[in-house]
């Protein structure tokens, strides 16, 4: 594997994107919150920053509340079509403010009114009640720009390990380890 690990993500990543796998830019994040219970759901991976994955967030999600209370996350991509998978570990925090918007403004405009209309993960009587709220806040802005809500957020997780898993045909699958240390990246080939 040539180049640093986040580069070489960044290339399958791609490659996932061109062989027309499904949903390539999506990745499991996992985050446990004070109480020491973990949690995972699907997020977006929205693009490489540097050495850094960044993804969008509502700032009042439970996802959010983990993070704050310990920034430690896992992430996985896999793409069954391609046999291949990437774990990443390392720490996550909230961006600035102006990274969010920007975020923000590259969303179909579907989903920048649904960010307005649903405080996502709370409960809620109806659908029904979403979908007037959206309707009516479609019409309230016409063709003008959504705003980003104050409480959207972007987030950057910052690998201290990533792992790199190909799969092979004898089962003898291929394993790159790397994990940070002060001089780079150390790399490891592990047993399938």
């Amino acid at each position: 594997m040539g180049g640093g690990p986040v580069e070489q993500l960044g290339r399958w990543l791609a490659e996932a994107r061109d062989a027309g796998a499904d949903a390539p830019m999506a990745m499991t994040l996992a985050t446990v919150g004070a109480a020491a219970q973990p949690s995972a759901r699907v997020v977006s991976l929205k693009r490489i920053d540097g050495d850094r994955l960044v993804f969008t967030t509502a700032l009042w999600t439970r996802k959010v509340e983990e993070l704050r209370a310990n920034p430690c996350v896992a992430a996985t991509f896999f793409w069954p079509s391609l046999g291949r998978q990437v774990r990443v570990e390392g720490r996550a925090e909230i961006a600035e403010r102006a990274l969010a918007e920007e975020l923000f403004a590259e969303r179909p405009r579907g989903h920048q009114l649904q960010a307005h209309v649903s405080r996502q993960g709370e409960e809620i009587e109806s659908l029904d009640q979403l979908r007037d709220r959206f309707e009516a806040l479609r019409t309230e802005l016409g063709e003008g720009p959504v705003p980003c809500p104050e409480d959207w957020g972007a987030a950057r997780l910052s690998p201290d390990r990533i792992e790199f898993w190909q799969e092979g045909e004898d089962r003898l699958h291929s394993r790159w380890l790397f994990e940070a240390s002060a001089g780079g990246w150390r790399q490891s080939l592990l047993a399938p």
